[in-house]
């Protein structure tokens, strides 16, 4: 409850802010006078990145997803524009939904998978950061680097070392132990996600910076920053509805120590959000109305 009430907080003073400063008509300028190539660019990059969380998700479910790439790519793309759209992290949930829906997966196996790969993001934006962020000394970003790939061999090595639980556990040890038997799981075929997961999130950052440095007028290496810091600030465990007034602080922060006010990174990172926001709704409908059901909703179907 009180998440609750501090996203729409933080979604309200980002509103209240727009509504003082006047600046709705700026977000409309900027967007207007976006030049069509980075569009273009931006919006190709955003869509090839659906691909590849398909890839990878059909990867991390290939014992029961098989050959059905388009049908995982229905429910992948679906679950991108819920995230988007859906308040309080709640479309996190349409994922596990879906995956049971279309494809049989056991509702555990979901969830547990959902907070791996939630894990590996995590993981790999940090990464990218080290190396992206403008101006940091090289000592400094070979222990940022080490740090967080220390941290990503921990998680699964944790998992697949624990002995069998044994039968006469009950209560919250064996909730652990059922919970690291399926992280175990879905870390076995960790190189090819861990893959997949850079892949991903090189494309997408790189399409966002491109966007935001047209919005900016600036280059792509200050714009990567401030992409970053709107994606590591989805990593707080409190977040604007849909994302709002968290995203674009993220951005803003993390372009000012570049000499970009704050008012006009706000300005930007709102333009910016709102492409990501629309490109998410479009793929995803579309996603939804044309590509095939999974094998679990087809057999479904034909049995009534």
């Amino acid at each position: 409850m009180i998440k609750r009430a501090l996203a729409l907080l933080i979604s309200i003073a980002l509103l209240a802010w727009l509504a003082h400063s006047g600046d709705w008509r700026g977000v409309g300028t900027r967007l207007a006078t976006l030049p069509l190539t980075p569009l273009l660019l931006a919006l190709g990059g955003l869509f090839v990145s659906y691909g590849l969380r398909a890839a990878r998700m059909r990867d991390e479910f290939r014992d029961i997803a098989g050959e059905h790439f388009w049908a995982m790519a229905r429910v992948t793309t679906a679950h991108n524009a819920a995230i988007n759209v859906l308040p309080f992290r709640s479309g996190e949930f349409a994922l596990p939904i879906l995956l049971q829906r279309e494809f049989g997966v056991p509702m555990g196996r979901a969830m547990v998978s959902l907070l791996w790969l939630r894990m590996q993001d995590a993981f790999v934006v940090l990464l990218l950061a080290a190396w992206v962020w403008p101006g940091l000394p090289l000592w400094l970003r070979a222990i940022w680097s080490l740090g967080v790939l220390f941290a990503a061999w921990a998680v699964p090595a944790w998992a697949r070392s624990h002995p069998e639980t044994h039968p006469d556990v009950a209560g919250w040890r064996a909730k652990l132990a059922k919970t690291r038997v399926a992280l175990a799981h879905s870390t076995r075929g960790a190189w090819r996600s861990w893959g997949w997961t850079l892949a991903n999130w090189s494309v997408k950052l790189t399409a966002q910076a491109i966007l935001l440095a047209a919005l900016l007028g600036s280059t792509v290496e200050f714009s990567a920053a401030g992409v970053l810091g709107g994606e590591l600030a989805a990593i707080l465990p409190v977040q604007g509805v849909a994302g709002f007034g968290t995203y674009e602080a993220g951005v803003a922060a993390a372009l000012a120590p570049h000499g970009f006010a704050l008012p006009v990174g706000l300005q930007a990172a709102l333009a910016l959000h709102l492409v990501i926001i629309a490109s998410a709704v479009v793929a995803g409908a579309a996603a939804f109305v044309l590509l095939p059901l999974g094998p679990a909703s087809s057999s479904n179907g034909k049995q009534t």
